[in-house]
């Protein structure tokens, strides 16, 4: 299941960064995961990084 982002990002660019797949990009109001991309970092972290890095905690399952 992938994880996605909700309305309190602040659009910071963080998990777009750390993300393996690149499953982040930027959408209208903030950014958002695609599901069909987003693997939650399984076989490259030990967590999602996206969640890890954003300061918001909008990175969530």
């Amino acid at each position: 299941m992938a994880l996605k982002i909700i309305d309190s990002c602040i659009s910071c660019g963080a998990c777009e960064a750390a993300c393996p797949v690149n499953a982040i990009s930027q959408g209208e109001n903030y950014y958002q995961i695609d599901p069909d991309k987003c693997v939650e970092c399984v076989g490259h972290f030990d967590s999602p990084q996206c969640a890890d890095v954003c300061p918001t905690e909008s990175c969530v399952k």
